[in-house]
């Protein structure tokens, strides 16, 4: 009997060496160090899904009245995410550095909420490893770098479309993006996120994570843009 004993207690040691070495799933040795990182998730929204959901919820705060009120939002940045290569860093820096009401009001042409704006560098901002400023100037570049099909900018209709040839469109005007660094994302009918996979320094590059978390759907809707 104590051999047993003996033996059970050294199986269970073993067990928790293992799980110790190996972490929580989607963990990462680095443990939220600021800069350190893989690479970058720039994340799309649809503008017009989010503001369908949110009416369908009665959600009618702050953030919903900036981005769902009269201007005709198409894609809209939601976040410039930093990843591992299994998992992500969040809230690197507690308390985060105060983000000034310039950089604030300077981002609104891209993330149309100022709760957005600093909901994003409070997470993800503060696992880049730049400062404020640097860091909105890179979710702009990162912006600048990603060519939205034409076809939707202006959508006056609902849109049915299948995540693959929504894919296919993107990659279509933006050379050098390729299906296994773009991700579409969904609800439980609707389009929600086009997410795009950059180096850190914002060149297009594969991500196999992301795109086994992509939208699994036939199809999704594109509700229209508003005022479209």
């Amino acid at each position: 009997m104590p051999r047993l004993v003996t033996i059970s207690r050294f199986l269970i040691s073993i067990a928790v060496l293992v799980l110790c070495s190996t972490g929580a799933p989607g963990q990462d040795r680095r443990q939220n160090a600021p800069g350190e990182f893989d690479f970058y998730v720039l994340s799309l929204s649809w503008s017009p899904s989010f503001c369908e959901a949110a009416s369908e919820r009665g959600n009618n705060g702050r953030g919903t009245q900036a981005q769902c009120g009269g201007r005709p939002y198409s894609f809209v940045v939601h976040g410039l995410w930093p990843q591992y290569e299994r998992g992500f860093p969040e809230y690197c820096q507690r308390p985060s550095p105060r983000l000034a009401r310039g950089i604030m009001s300077s981002m609104l042409d891209l993330m149309p909420a100022p709760g957005l704006i600093y909901n994003e560098w409070d997470k993800h901002g503060t696992c880049s490893g730049l400062g404020e400023r640097a860091y909105f100037e890179a979710i702009r570049k990162a912006r600048a770098a990603v060519k939205i099909p034409e076809e939707f900018l202006q959508l006056a209709e609902p849109k049915t479309i299948a995540p693959d040839a929504l894919e296919a469109a993107f990659i279509k005007v933006n050379p050098g993006l390729s299906s296994s660094a773009i991700a579409i994302t969904c609800d439980s009918k609707r389009l929600s996120e086009v997410r795009i996979c950059l180096s850190k320094d914002l060149q297009f590059r594969s991500c196999e994570e992301i795109d086994r978390r992509a939208c699994r759907r036939d199809q999704v809707v594109m509700p229209p843009v508003r005022g479209g």
